[in-house]
């Protein structure tokens, strides 16, 4: 497993203004230490993969709710597989903030099976509850554009004055102009005006979102205090420099909002790829059904294979004997081309009792994968 330590955060090449985000206004960075041009370490050559391409850099990031079941696995073998056939690297990130659905021992529990799954990846991981200060930096730097403002609106306030929208109510703006009297601020909203924001999905083709119909005033902090994930992953991708992003196709709909604030940061904009969703057989996400069992780490080559399979790839004449061999075959054969270009599909079954031994009562909910 890697080593625990802080990988350094410099200036990366074809990035001169490093990876952080920058004031709209001035340009700057926030000022902190920069220790010098970050040298990748050295990689010994392998002739086996295909479209070797430098400067290539995934990640994963699950939120430590739950163990790792299948729909979580597709996500972590699809990021993975996309990035290392490319001679690239995977970061490893715990979207951790929400600290009340956090199931204790979950974390741990999944650097676990990752790292049984031969998921290895590169660098520390990233912790964003460690993170909040460079979450309120890039809200200050929003709020000094004029970007934000506070709202006082609950859900229900919003449910019953919103009009549909795909994702649920869109905000009416009740506190865009300034809060009603007697109403005391909760959170922080993004001022979206006319923002219409494409972009070019590996997977799923050519997409458009018009934000201020589809979305409207979109919350950065929440009424708890917790900074919104549109506003940390896009922080975070930032920072750590990603290249590639290859994520769960139920956060299609958030890449228009995640690129709004890219650019609101002056951020660069990560190519996106949105694998299908892991259903069960009533057409419900795994990680809402009582079907999303943990993936079992004591023999991980079936699930790898199940996984494998959901992605449209190639399968090996032979089931390989272990992880690393299973990685050694496939890597070289990792073809994006075949991955199904839809936004869900069922999931195969992989045998698994439904149960825990002896005790009869369903396992607890898996893994979310929030990016």
């Amino acid at each position: 497993m890697p080593a625990a330590t802080e990988r350094p955060t410099g200036r990366s090449e074809g990035r001169p203004d490093g990876h952080g985000w920058h004031d709209p206004d001035t340009g700057d960075a926030p000022s902190r230490e920069d220790p010098g041009p970050e040298t990748p370490a050295p990689e010994a050559p392998a002739p086996e993969l295909r479209h070797l391409e430098p400067q290539i850099r995934g990640r994963f990031a699950p939120s430590p709710t739950g163990p790792l079941h299948f729909g979580s696995l597709v996500a972590a073998v699809g990021s993975f597989a996309d990035a290392k056939a490319r001679g690239g690297e995977w970061l490893l990130r715990m979207e951790d903030l929400d600290r009340p659905r956090e199931v204790p021992g979950a974390g741990d529990h999944i650097l676990r099976t990752l790292d049984a799954f031969g998921l290895h990846w590169d660098g520390a991981v990233l912790y964003q509850s460690r993170r909040r200060d460079a979450y309120a930096e890039a809200l200050a730097c929003l709020d000094r554009a004029g970007l934000t403002y506070p709202c006082g609106c609950t859900r229900r306030e919003i449910a019953l004055a919103g009009r549909a929208g795909p994702e649920g109510p869109v905000y009416p703006g009740t506190c865009r102009n300034g809060l009603p009297s007697r109403r005391e601020p909760c959170s922080i909203r993004l001022r979206v005006d006319t923002a219409v924001r494409g972009f070019s999905d590996g997977i799923q083709g050519p997409q458009r979102q018009d934000l201020a119909t589809d979305v409207g005033d979109f919350v950065l902090r929440r009424a708890d205090g917790i900074h919104a994930y549109q506003l940390a992953v896009v922080v975070d991708d930032g920072e750590q420099g990603i290249t590639d992003v290859v994520r769960g196709a139920d956060l299609l709909l958030s890449t228009p909002r995640q690129i709004l604030l890219q650019q609101h940061l002056g951020l660069p904009q990560p190519a996106y790829a949105h694998l299908p969703l892991a259903l069960d057989s009533s057409g419900r996400k795994l990680s809402k059904s009582l079907a999303a069992l943990p993936v079992q780490t004591a023999d991980p080559v079936p699930a790898l294979l199940h996984a494998w399979r959901f992605l449209g790839q190639r399968e090996p004449p032979e089931p390989p004997e272990g992880a690393r061999a299973f990685w050694d075959w496939a890597l070289a054969r990792w073809d994006p081309d075949r991955v199904p270009g839809t936004v869900a599909m069922t999931a195969p079954t992989c045998g698994q009792d439904r149960t825990r031994a002896g005790g009869g009562r369903s396992l607890p909910d898996s893994t979310v994968i929030t990016s």
